[in-house]
C-alpha cells in the first residue's frame, strides 16, 4: 500500500492506495453505509487526503462495504428529528463534500456495489462515471419520506438522464434495476458482483495509461462547459485543447504514435 501524506484515522470510511489508484469505502455496513453528518464529514477529510496527494493518487475509486449497498442513503435516525436549519446544514456538509469529488483533477470512479438509493445515488452521481453490479438498485426516495433529494438529486440526476426521467424517479420513489439505470445513462459499465472491483481498476489502468494532463483537462473541459452556449463552449475547448500543446506530453504522445511505440507520459 501506499503511504499517503495527511492520512488521518478514520471510522466512518476506509481510504487505501496503491499504484497510482486509491479506494475510498463507505465503511457503516451494519446501516448499510448510510450517510450521517460523521460520515459525510469523513468523505470530505479523505477527498483532501486524495487531492493533497496528485503525485501518488491519479484516479480514485468510490464504494460501498460488505455486499449489500453502495449507500442505502442519508441516516433517517439522524434526520427525523431536524429544524430546518439543522437541515440546511447537513445539506451544505454533504454538497461541500460531493462537490470536492467533481473538483478533484483525479478522475472518479463509482463503483456501484448494491443499494444506492438517496444520498447514495446523489454521491455516485458527483464521480465521473459509474460502473455497477448487475445486483445494483437505485432510486430517490424522498419523497416517501415527505421531503425531496437535498444532496444535489434533483440537479445531478437530471444532467444525467434528463428532466422527464429524473421527475419520474423523484416523484415516484421507485427503485430501478442495474438494466434500466444502465439504460436510462445513470451508469457505463455493468458486471457481475464478483467482478465490480476488477472492471472498475480495469477501467482506472487504461486511464492511467494516457497522458494524465489530457484526461483531466478534458474532464474540466466537459464539467465547465456542459451547460454553456455551443458558441461559447467550443470557443472555450479551443482555449484548452491549445495549452496541452505547452506540455512534455503531447511532443511525446504524438512521437511515440509517429514512431510507432507506446507513448512513455510524465505528466508533464
Amino acid at each position: 500500500m501506499t503511504e499517503l501524506t495527511g492520512m488521518k484515522d478514520f471510522k466512518n470510511v476506509l481510504l487505501e492506495a496503491e499504484d497510482g489508484i486509491a479506494t475510498l469505502t463507505i465503511n457503516r455496513p451494519k446501516s448499510l453505509n448510510a450517510l450521517n453528518s460523521d460520515t459525510l464529514t469523513e468523505i470530505g477529510e479523505a477527498l483532501d487526503v486524495v487531492k493533497n496527494n496528485e503525485d501518488a493518487i491519479k484516479v480514485l475509486i468510490i464504494t460501498g462495504s460488505g455486499e449489500k449497498a453502495f449507500v442505502a442513503g442519508a441516516d433517517i435516525s439522524q434526520m427525523r428529528d431536524m429544524n430546518p436549519i439543522e437541515a440546511s446544514e447537513l445539506s451544505k456538509l454533504a454538497h461541500n463534500s460531493f462537490g470536492k469529488i467533481e473538483n478533484l483533477k483525479q478522475f472518479t470512479i463509482a463503483a456501484v456495489n448494491g443499494y444506492c438509493l438517496g444520498g447514495g445515488l446523489e454521491l455516485a452521481s458527483s464521480c465521473d462515471i459509474r460502473v455497477i453490479s448487475s445486483k445494483a438498485k437505485f432510486g430517490q426516495p424522498e419523497v416517501t419520506l415527505g421531503i425531496i433529494p437535498g444532496f444535489g438529486g434533483t440537479q445531478r440526476l437530471t444532467r444525467l438522464v434528463g428532466r422527464g426521467k429524473a421527475k419520474e424517479m423523484i416523484a415516484t420513489g421507485t427503485m430501478i434495476d442495474a438494466k434500466e439505470a444502465y439504460r436510462v445513462g445513470i451508469a457505463e459499465e455493468v458486471a457481475e458482483p464478483e467482478e465490480l472491483i476488477n472492471k472498475a481498476t480495469e477501467i482506472a489502468k487504461t486511464i492511467m495509461k494516457n497522458g494524465l494532463i489530457g484526461v483531466g483537462m478534458a474532464k474540466y473541459v466537459i464539467d465547465r462547459a456542459a451547460d454553456l452556449p455551443l458558441d461559447t463552449a467550443i470557443d472555450f475547448e479551443t482555449q484548452m485543447w491549445s495549452q496541452t500543446f505547452a506540455t512534455e506530453d503531447q511532443t511525446e504522445g504524438m512521437t511515440a504514435f509517429l514512431e510507432k511505440r507506446h507513448a512513455n507520459f510524465t505528466n508533464k
